[in-house]
């Protein structure tokens, strides 16, 4: 750290790059280093004139650097476990995208040698900072939506022709994406679950992960809560264009958005003062085209980026929260514990769809 100032590696650069130049502006960061153990990314990189400080060609090389304070990982899944703990024992704090890990036993390890290092760790989940999310978490806070009586969510994706480690994963597996903003809103870890596996795929499919499974389906219960979660992902041979979203059913509002589809608030309607008993009670839909920019939460100098970065306007928040928690000594967010938690609510579904619907405690990690 130099003057109150962080210097951050990046490390992978086929999505990563999209967080270079927020990292570059970003004003509690005076340096940034790329790493990746493609030549031609680093340099594609450095032709962007973003004022990158250093390339490296591996992460061996660049966690030997102690200049370097913090890294962002974002790298292949299979890599995410070994990576962030080859990052914390380093010295450096750590920051990884989605999913932490692909284990039980991985997610135990991260939240221990994070508690044994002291240095802070992100799980980079972007469906926690979408204007969608942000928006509905207002409205829960302020009270407009009332008590929580029911929360959704979905994650279809075709995966066909993605880098191999993809190839039949289970869709529980990366789950994150649909489960973070139900349980972020709800502020509550998932304590069990019940999932089934739906469908049938090829038998090459099958065979990298012993997964039979295109899509599965998952009730979660949650600690001190009590809304239940449902939730459906899908990864192959399910005809559905890609879509990620959540629902959440309140006493007083509901909201539902789907990506691609439109953003739904509904409203219990006032009933007519006629005298008559009315059946049941009627609610007014209200399509939301648009949500409220949050570049206003951020430093001026990353605000923009809300409106130009991918996933909704979510990278300038993940970089933001991870780099304050840094500074002011405190845990992130989406800490080691909560990203753990996040994280094995997903493989503890496919534990359970592969036990036709046995019901499956999912640990707290705390």
């Amino acid at each position: 750290m130099k003057n109150g100032k962080l210097r951050v590696a990046v490390v992978g650069l086929r999505f990563g790059a999209d967080f270079v130049p927020i990292w570059c502006k970003h004003p509690d960061v005076y340096a940034v280093d790329i790493v990746d153990v493609k030549a031609s990314c680093l340099q594609k990189v450095l032709e962007d004139n973003h004022g990158i400080n250093k390339a490296y060609l591996s992460l061996d090389e660049a966690l030997k650097d102690d200049g370097i304070d913090a890294v962002h990982l974002v790298t292949p899944i299979p890599l995410h476990a070994k990576q962030t703990l080859q990052v914390l024992r380093s010295g450096k704090h750590c920051a990884c995208t989605v999913p932490a890990a692909c284990t039980l036993e991985e997610l135990s390890e991260i939240v221990a040698t994070q508690r044994d290092t002291g240095k802070n760790y992100m799980m980079m989940e972007t469906a926690a900072y979408t204007f969608q999310m942000l928006h509905v978490e207002k409205m829960y806070k302020a009270g407009e939506i009332g008590r929580i009586q029911l929360l959704r969510g979905c994650h279809y994706q075709d995966m066909e022709n993605w880098p191999s480690y993809w190839n039949g994963l289970p869709p529980m597996h990366y789950a994150t994406h649909a489960i973070a903003p139900l349980l972020k809103l709800a502020n509550a870890r998932p304590t069990e679950v019940v999932c089934f596996g739906s469908g049938t795929m090829r038998e090459e499919l099958q065979k990298p992960y012993g997964n039979p499974f295109p899509a599965e389906t998952a009730l979660f219960k949650l600690e001190n809560t009590a809304a239940v979660v449902e939730l459906t992902r899908t990864l192959f041979e399910t005809a559905r264009v890609y879509c990620e979203g959540f629902g959440v059913y309140g006493s007083k509002t509901s909201f539902e958005w789907f990506f691609n589809d439109h953003s739904v608030f509904e409203r219990f309607a006032d009933e007519p003062d006629d005298g008559i008993v009315h059946w049941g009670r009627s609610c007014k839909m209200e399509k939301a085209e648009s949500f409220p920019d949050t570049g206003d939460r951020l430093p001026p100098e990353i605000a923009g980026f809300t409106r130009t970065c991918g996933h909704l306007g979510s990278h300038p928040h993940l970089i933001h929260e991870f780099v304050r928690s840094i500074l002011e000594g405190r845990p992130a967010a989406i800490d080691a514990v909560k990203a753990a938690q996040w994280t094995a609510a997903g493989i503890c579904a496919h534990e359970s769809a592969m036990k036709d619907g046995a019901r499956i405690p999912i640990p707290s990690f705390e």
